[in-house]
């Protein structure tokens, strides 16, 4: 059944009948970035439209920047699988998802085009506007199911979206020479790091213990806010980075305690 587009920026409505009740009536608070990860953009819109996949989008921007809406803001569509932010699991009721049309990782991951990343950027400015989504709560896929998904992945332009005013960003630290810690490492240092992880909104256990699941959400991390380099390893780079968004996030008050990791020089 057809509906109301939610923005005028809508080219089309091509209905999915995948989607129900946002949990408790809850509203959207988050804005949930994807990849479509498919050869082409008419296959994975069908398989967002069709019955048989139990997967579904609000929204679906092609490589020429055309804006497909499949599922009524209102309404909790069936975009992000199992993940958790910030404490929530139900990714579903909390957020809107945008799929963007990408052969992703497994199909040669082509660069996301100017075209399609400015209707990216004014779908989701109209979205933040009316919703009121707070800038650290536009996330990747990646973000919110670390060891499942990598989408929208290091290529897509979060610094070029910030610019325009939707998402979280800083500048990274810059990479250089000097030590790290990687999986099977232990000390309170890395504790510390998981805590600051895990303030800012992933979910990565606080045991000191550098395990798949910290290296999961550290290439996570990496593909979003350090895109140069996504090795999944604690070095000062990250480190700073993550210590300048805590401090920037607006309304954050917890003190940040930085580990005792040696910055390079």
């Amino acid at each position: 059944m057809s509906f109301e587009p939610d923005t005028m920026l809508v080219h089309e409505v091509v209905p999915s009948p995948n989607h129900g009740e946002r949990a408790g009536g809850r509203h959207p608070d988050m804005l949930l970035l994807h990849y479509t990860g498919m050869t082409s953009a008419d296959a994975a819109l069908k398989r967002l439209c069709s019955p048989d996949s139990d997967v579904s989008c609000h929204y679906f921007i092609t490589e020429e920047g055309r804006i497909i809406q499949c599922v009524p803001e209102q309404r909790r569509a069936w975009h992000a699988g199992e993940g958790s932010w910030a404490g929530e699991t139900d990714i579903n009721s909390s957020s809107i998802g945008i799929e963007i049309v990408n052969p992703g990782h497994d199909y040669g991951y082509p660069d996301f085009p100017r075209r399609q990343i400015a209707a990216v950027a004014a779908l989701s400015r109209a979205i933040l506007r009316r919703r009121a989504i707070k800038p650290e709560r536009v996330l990747a896929h990646s973000d919110t199911a670390p060891s499942r998904k990598q989408d929208p992945g290091e290529k897509f332009p979060w610094m070029t979206l910030h610019h325009s005013g939707v998402g979280h960003w800083v500048k990274p630290g810059p990479i250089k020479p000097g030590p790290s810690f990687e999986l099977g490492d232990s000390n309170d240092a890395i504790r510390s790091f998981q805590a600051a992880l895990h303030d800012y909104g992933y979910a990565v256990p606080v045991t000191g213990v550098f395990d798949q699941q910290t290296h999961d959400v550290v290439v996570a991390f990496q593909r979003h806010f350090r895109p140069a380099l996504c090795d999944g390893r604690l070095d000062s780079s990250t480190l700073v980075t993550l210590r300048m968004l805590l401090e920037t996030m607006k309304g954050h008050r917890l003190p940040f305690v930085e580990p005792n990791i040696p910055l390079a020089p």
